[in-house]
């Protein structure tokens, strides 16, 4: 059974209040996670602040889409190929 999704934000804000005094064990169970779940978001987002995951979110889409249209280009060419070769 799958829990709730998080947010990066929401992580990172869950990570701050354990930083800000809270122990592990309550912050885990004030937000209904497990403590593999915490530590492994704090291995990935540990340094982070909010702005930072922000942009990192942003640069990840973006990287996404550029990928897309460089797949698109590619397919395009190779059918422009198929189709010169047919014609001669």
């Amino acid at each position: 059974m799958k829990g709730k999704k998080y947010t990066t934000e929401e992580k990172i804000r869950i990570l701050r209040q354990a930083d800000s005094g809270e122990s592990i064990a309550e912050v885990c169970r004030e937000h209904n996670l497990t403590q593999v779940s915490f530590h492994r978001w704090k291995k990935q987002f540990g340094q982070m602040d909010v702005n930072e995951a922000k942009r990192l979110k942003e640069l990840e889409r973006e990287n996404t889409e550029l990928k897309k249209m460089l797949a698109d280009s590619l397919l395009e060419n190779r059918v422009l190929k198929f189709v010169c070769e047919k014609k001669l």
